[in-house]
């Protein structure tokens, strides 16, 4: 008979610190060399609770006295059975402390957690611990060592690839709150729409961002811009992000790539910091416009309106001297690449 797909995992807690496992000490081992809670497969008849504390005793020598049910946990991976893992955090227990033939037991700051090597579907779910996420039904889905996806209480989460500064991939997947937490460089497609005003000026499509937006809510924006999404390219996401925020179906052939960015940016939004930190292929679109035939996503844009170009630089400008974000959240300086840009086309 094989092992069980119900296990159970915990992360036993003291003063600020979780107890981690460091898996060093079986050659043949699908978390080697990873850092994980304590826990294991049920065995026949168990109880979750009944598993929880068997394995805790077996691995740590601890009996637990006191633990908190926080979450389902499925895991699918390729070439592996599909598993069903119930989490638990425990901040009560009696014995002391043993040496576990898994690996080697270690007490380790909560702040510390992420400068270890973690499997990347860990990250996510020991931030929602730390947050006091309500009970929660979390899917991680990996090829290898890569998570493919993530389903939190049966939403996708928003995966990305993190990126050198030209651009390449790293091989590193995040979820994109956690690459904002600690400002992972990953990529972004930034598209201008561009006219001739009545005076011959140029003028810029400004999108207003939602107000419900996690971060730089209310704010003037490029007028098209998102993440690029794992798996995805540069073009197709800049398409993919214009159709779905202002509803226009644009052929690859209608961007026109002007240059790359590299842009950072630190802020706090509702009281967690935000990094930003992307590197960002910028394209222009100069077909014909009628904002007022536009489709706005409701979630992401509030409203849109052309601006002159050069009265939007000099705001933007007065903004970056005085290091805020009131009216606009756009790179100084990717703004001005862009009135180079289109001053060699003139």
């Amino acid at each position: 008979m094989g092992k069980s797909p119900l296990t159970t995992l915990c992360y036993v807690e003291k003063d600020g610190k979780y107890l981690m496992l460091h898996r060093v000490k079986k050659e043949v081992d699908v978390n080697k060399d990873k850092w994980i809670g304590i826990g294991g497969h049920f065995e026949q008849g168990e109880s979750p609770e009944e598993c929880l504390i068997r394995e805790a005793k077996e691995e740590t020598g601890l009996t637990l006295t006191n633990w908190r049910f926080r979450g389902i946990v499925t895991f699918q991976a390729e070439g592996w059975n599909t598993e069903y893992m119930c989490l638990y955090t425990a901040d009560e227990f009696e014995g002391e402390l043993q040496e576990c033939d898994e690996g080697t037991l270690e007490w380790v700051e909560k702040e510390k957690l992420t400068s270890l090597n973690l499997w990347e579907g860990d990250k996510i779910f020991l931030k929602l611990l730390a947050e006091e996420h309500p009970f929660f039904s979390l899917k991680l889905s990996y090829s290898g060592d890569r998570l493919i996806e993530a389903v939190l209480d049966g939403k996708a989460m928003e995966l990305l690839d993190i990126r050198r500064e030209d651009g390449s991939l790293t091989g590193e997947v995040r979820e994109r709150s956690i690459a904002h937490e600690n400002g992972d460089l990953h990529g972004t497609s930034h598209v201008w729409i561009v006219r001739r005003g009545k005076t011959e000026n140029w003028e810029v499509l400004m999108q207003k961002r939602s107000k419900n937006k996690d971060s730089f809510p209310g704010c003037y924006d490029i007028s098209s811009a998102g993440h690029i999404s794992s798996g995805y390219d540069y073009r197709e996401s800049a398409l993919r992000e214009l159709e779905e925020e202002l509803g226009i179906c644009a052929e690859p052939e209608d961007l026109q790539y002007g240059f790359m960015h590299l842009g950072y940016a630190e802020a706090n939004f509702y009281g967690k910091p935000f990094k930003n930190a992307e590197v960002s292929a910028v394209y222009i679109y100069d077909k014909e416009v009628d904002i007022t035939k536009l489709k706005l996503q409701e979630e992401e844009v509030e409203s849109v309106c052309w601006m002159d170009y050069e009265v939007a630089l000099k705001e933007i400008q007065e903004e970056n001297r005085q290091g805020s974000y009131e009216k606009y959240c756009v790179f100084l300086d990717e703004f001005e690449q862009l009135g180079q840009w289109l001053r060699e086309k003139e």
